[in-house]
């Protein structure tokens, strides 16, 4: 760290400024920041001015400023924000208001007002809300393709190219700064600190005399901590970024913090997390001590609610609205928010109020293409007195929010276990054996349709043999609709994980949504295929459901939707994949039942003859 270049930053930004302020910014005894102001006046850096009692800069003294002027600014806003649910199912976690104005836009404007143009914004999550920021402040937007399945290492790797050969500013979204901490001059790479007192799980700081960082550990009593900006000088830059690409392209760092990289770097265990590593250099990075009120991180909505006191009352979210009316409660009596699911087809969180836990999800974006609420409502509505079901409070046809019981210590079906499993099909046949009706159909035709409609020739293009498996399965449905089956409501989504054990013993089957009329044994072909059961244990859930074997008809049945399933589920994957969203093997798996099970029907004497 540069003290002659501090002290010209200082009296460039104040020339009024006195000896012991100066020392107080600079952190300094009064006796050796008197010392180094002499000195920098014996090397012509800057004049004092005793009538008027202001320093000025001279020419070497602007000479050496221009070396620390700041070039750029990079924010990380890429995350999804999940202990902030359910604000941010809405509204990412940076554009949250806080006394009336967004965290994002309060450090732009502190940075612009430093002088600081040149303002990148890497983002992923709900991207496009961040788009009116461009026209508003002239900043840029910088996508990271990797946001939704690793953590800021990859954040910052994708935006590597912003700090080679510059001095930048790197800030989350998400923290409030109370007064302007941006220079247009840093003299040294800087991690900005608070002190804890007691016990805390954050980064902890190690430095020597002069600030500079010598080690960190997670987690600590009494320390200085991580938190809120950091500076980086292009010298910094040119040390570090190529020892965060090495971790970047190591298996296994995906969920990596950036700062991880930092911690190996100046506790000398860059070797024992990448031994390949054999070159490289420990940059000079120095703490930039902050006042308790300074700098908030806020960890999650009880906090904000803390600092803002709007967000008690109104927190503007639909969800919070939606809760606080079917509930009749303030905002400020729902509780404990926890995010239970952030997927595309729904996002779901957990929430008390008055000691009770509820869960509400809220349909994801494109939902209402897959899943008709109105048919799910229905569902719910004609089981309701079978008692097999979650305690549904509240569910919303045309909307698609649910608020429903959260059962405290309930565990899911354990697909390899015995007894879990008879548990299970004998619910199903309950729910088969019930009479209970609906108006609407689970036409599994109509589904494999809809969706290879939605991939858009994309599934032809993955599989070679594509046009052969989709005929395949064209002759396994005529021969089923030949047969004329009895329909019985069934569940279709029969998962293990759908299946939840109270602690009181009793079993629930939840997340109605593709219920609807259908012969019954697509619920056990489906839980087979869920389960991803082989050819003997598929075998055993059949006669486990039915309480004997099977016959011939049975089984041809029951084969046919585990070949239906498998594709039907395969083109839902391949849909997903055509918009960003990976399954692995999964795609694959579903895809060989419709081969496998095909093969075994018409490589079967005992099914040549049934449906024809």
């Amino acid at each position: 760290m540069d003290r002659y270049g501090l002290l010209c930053r200082n009296i460039y930004e104040n020339n009024k400024i006195t000896q012991r302020e100066m020392a107080s910014a600079l952190g300094l005894s009064l006796g050796t920041c008197n010392r180094l102001i002499r000195e920098g006046q014996e090397l012509h850096l800057f004049s004092y001015d005793s009538e008027n009692a202001s320093y000025s800069l001279m020419k070497k003294g602007v000479e050496l400023l221009q070396a620390y002027r700041m070039d750029s600014a990079v924010i990380l806003a890429a995350g999804f924000g999940s202990r902030f649910v359910p604000l941010t199912f809405e509204t990412p976690k940076g554009l949250l208001e806080v006394f009336g104005e967004r965290m994002i836009e309060r450090q732009i404007r502190q940075l612009q007002e430093a002088g600081i143009m040149d303002i990148t914004i890497v983002v992923g999550y709900l991207k496009e809300k961040f788009d009116y920021l461009i026209d508003k402040y002239g900043v840029k937007l910088l996508y990271n393709p990797e946001y939704h399945n690793k953590n800021t290492l990859a954040t910052v790797y994708h935006a590597r190219d912003c700090f080679k050969g510059k001095n930048t500013y790197l800030l989350s979204s998400d923290n409030w700064i109370r007064n302007n901490v941006y220079h247009t001059y840093e003299c040294g790479a800087w991690y900005s600190s608070v002190y804890m007192e007691g016990n805390t799980s954050e980064w902890c700081l190690d430095f020597n005399k002069k600030g500079q960082l010598t080690g960190a550990r997670i987690g600590g009593h009494d320390s200085w901590v991580m938190y809120g900006p950091v500076y980086l000088s292009k010298e910094f830059s040119e040390d570090f970024f190529p020892v965060l690409e090495a971790y970047y392209k190591t298996p296994g760092t995906e969920q990596m913090y950036w700062e991880q990289v930092l911690l190996d770097l100046l506790n000398g265990t860059v070797q024992e997390q990448l031994p390949e590593v054999r070159e490289y250099n420990v940059p000079e990075i120095y703490i930039n001590r902050q006042p308790a009120d300074q700098i908030y991180e806020f960890e999650n909505l009880e906090e904000l609610r803390v600092f803002d006191e709007k967000y008690l009352h109104r927190s503007d979210s639909q969800a919070m609205e939606l809760i606080s009316s079917v509930l009749n409660v303030p905002e400020s009596e729902i509780t404990g928010l926890r995010c239970l699911k952030a997927g595309m087809t729904n996002k779901s969180f957990l929430f008390q109020v008055k000691g009770n836990s509820y869960i509400c999800r809220i349909p994801g974006p494109g939902t209402e293409l897959l899943i008709n609420r109105r048919q799910e409502k229905a569902s719910y509505d004609a089981v309701k007195d079978l008692g097999i079901t979650e305690h549904v409070i509240y569910m919303n046809a045309d909307t698609g929010y649910k608020i429903s019981e959260y059962y405290e210590g309930a565990r899911n079906c354990d697909a390899r276990n015995p007894e879990d499993i008879r548990q299970c099909m004998a619910l199903i046949r309950k729910l088969h054996h019930s009479g209970v009706h609906v108006e609407h159909t689970f036409d599994i035709r109509e589904r494999i349709g809809f969706y290879e409609s939605l991939c858009k020739g994309y599934e032809s293009r993955l599989f070679e043999d594509y046009s052969d498996v989709r005929r395949h399965m064209n002759l396994l449905m005529d021969r089923l609709d030949k047969m004329g089956r009895t329909k019985v409501l069934s569940h279709i989504d029969s998962v293990c994980d759908n299946f939840l054990f109270l602690p009181s013993g009793e079993l629930r089957l939840i997340d109605w949504e593709y219920a609807g009329m259908c012969d019954p044994l697509i619920d056990v072909s489906m839980c087979a295929i869920y389960s991803y059961y082989n050819d003997a244990e598929a075998e055993n859930l059949l006669s486990v459901y039915l309480g004997r074997q099977a016959n011939s008809e049975e089984r041809f049945v029951y084969y046919s939707y585990i070949a239906l399933g498998g594709f039907l589920w395969c083109l839902w994957a391949v849909y997903k994949s055509s918009i960003g969203e990976e399954f692995g093997e999964y795609t694959l798996t579903m895809y060989r039942y419709a081969k496998n099970y095909y093969k075994k029907i018409i490589t079967s004497p005992e099914f040549l003859t049934i449906g024809l």
